[in-house]
């Protein structure tokens, strides 16, 4: 019983603590297991419609394999000429975008001791699509603002709160590729 609450005793927002710190000491001491790969295959299923499949990744110096895949089908709304059979593409950008400030702010809230019993984001994007039907050169193919909103329920004062908030967007891993110039190369595969 007394080793039950102590494995409670250290958890935070569903964040084992003491593993969270143990990552972090592990990093420090072997800076090379911080490098990871992820992977996603993507199948065409015609219109707008495709599917992305997502097995395995890499890090911590291995190769990591799921019990299951992952599949996410993606395809327009009719009135993007599609059959609404997923998001679109965009949709899915908001959702990678909301889900990885939502996990930077909980752990980063976690290793400061801050106990999060609700937390909601919103989130909303601008697209112009004379940019993605090549009508206008100066106006931008993808997104040209978005903005999220979060709600927090929480045990600390609003300027905690407000400064746990920052840490989501200062740490997250695709908002820092949403807000930076990202080499990206698409090749002919063969």
């Amino acid at each position: 019983m007394q080793e039950q609450a102590q494995v409670q005793a250290n958890m935070v927002n569903g964040v084992d603590v003491d593993k969270l710190f143990g990552t972090i000491d592990a990093v420090k001491a072997a800076p090379v297991v911080a490098t990871f790969r992820f992977r996603a295959n993507n199948k065409w299923l015609g219109g707008g419609h495709n599917r992305t499949t997502i097995t395995n990744f890499y890090g911590t110096q291995q190769e990591h394999e799921r019990k299951e895949p992952f599949t996410l089908d993606a395809d327009e709304p009719p009135v993007l000429l599609g059959e609404d059979n997923g998001p679109n593409p965009v949709e899915y950008a908001l959702t990678a975008l909301a889900a990885c400030v939502t996990t930077s702010i909980v752990y980063h809230a976690a290793a400061r001791g801050v106990t999060i019993h609700a937390m909601e984001s919103r989130l909303e994007g601008d697209i112009d699509l004379q940019g993605f039907l090549g009508l206008r050169d100066d106006v931008p193919r993808g997104y040209k603002q978005i903005r999220m909103f979060v709600k927090i329920d929480a045990d600390a004062p609003p300027e905690k709160l407000a400064e746990i908030v920052k840490l989501g967007p200062t740490y997250s891993p695709v908002f820092d590729t949403f807000t930076r110039p990202v080499p990206v190369s698409v090749e002919l595969d063969r």
